[in-house]
């Protein structure tokens, strides 16, 4: 068992920076954390495994598919594999990806 008590304190928003860090490798998944400062971003991009995206403060835009969705806390969205996407910060904010793959060993 791996337990992260407050996710959302392992990284802070930077000015004018986005800024990721690995705070979980395990079996089948591995989080990444990421900060973006207001208007940052993830330019169009694919992921090579299926991935969530959770926003954990702040609001981001997730445009995927010909579609734009605005996440806010408690928000999620799935992405497949391959899946052209890009992110933008809206506001500073804090996301976690949770990258899928039953390949992966810890």
């Amino acid at each position: 068992m791996t337990d992260l008590a407050d996710v959302a304190s392992l990284v802070e928003v930077a000015p004018d920076s986005t800024v990721s860090r690995t705070v979980l490798k395990a079996e089948g998944v591995r989080l990444v954390l990421f900060s973006f400062d207001k208007g940052q971003e993830l330019t169009e991009h694919t992921a090579v495994v299926p991935v969530l995206v959770q926003v954990l403060d702040g609001r981001l835009r997730v445009t995927a598919a010909g579609r734009e969705v605005e996440l806010r806390p408690g928000g999620v969205v799935h992405l497949g594999t391959r899946l052209p996407h890009a992110i933008l910060a809206l506001e500073p904010s804090r996301m976690l990806l949770t990258m899928l793959d039953a390949r992966q060993t810890a």
